[in-house]
């Protein structure tokens, strides 16, 4: 019963915070509301935890996507949580102090984490407001996080869009998609990007 209560005060005071940060900076966030557990959990299966690296999450809010990854078995040290809001920061040092959190700017997250080696990365997720800003914008994300990922690794991303917020490149990307998930609001769908294999 008293974990029950925890996990609704903890949910309705996730509801708060979204809706406050919302309000202040709308185009830094992707939703009112922190992500359904439906939709989270679709996203941390996606992530390969045997292939070795960090882990990179990219605008976790207050960790709704992070416990699901904790939760399928991903060690919080191998975590690495890039944040814009100061106070989301702390929130998340406090749930996952085991974690890398980073108070930083997750669009240019390569020289935010300190340029890391090329290839060192297992996964990127995100849960930036892709939409928001210009596809020239979003493509350099995806050839960050490709250079960075170990060949063939996913980037997840996930929207709530009826097309993918970076169109595939032939020859070089792959995008996989999850059904709608309808238990989140608004529904919304998972997108797996992975480049493709070079042919020997």
């Amino acid at each position: 019963m008293k974990a029950n209560a925890r996990r609704l005060s903890t949910f309705v005071g996730d509801e708060v915070r979204f809706f406050r940060a919302w309000i202040e900076k709308p185009l830094t966030m992707g939703s009112v509301t922190p992500s359904s557990p439906f939709l989270t959990r679709a996203i941390a299966a996606q992530v390969e935890i045997d292939r070795p690296g960090k882990i990179v999450e990219l605008g976790p809010g207050t960790g709704v996507v992070t416990d699901a990854l904790v939760a399928r078995g991903v060690p919080q040290d191998r975590l690495v949580l890039i944040e814009y809001n100061g106070e989301f920061c702390k929130l998340l040092r406090k749930r996952f102090p085991a974690a890398t959190v980073i108070e930083g700017d997750a669009y240019d997250f390569d020289r935010t984490l300190g340029h890391p080696a090329d290839g060192s990365l297992a996964s990127v997720i995100s849960g930036l407001p892709l939409f928001t800003k210009p596809i020239e914008m979003r493509r350099k994300l995806m050839d960050t996080s490709f250079r960075l990922l170990a060949p063939g690794a996913p980037f997840v991303q996930f929207s709530y869009a009826l097309v993918p917020p970076v169109p595939a490149e032939a020859g070089r990307t792959t995008i996989w998609t999850s059904p709608w998930i309808l238990r989140n609001v608004p529904p919304a769908r998972v997108w797996v990007y992975r480049t493709e294999a070079v042919p020997a």
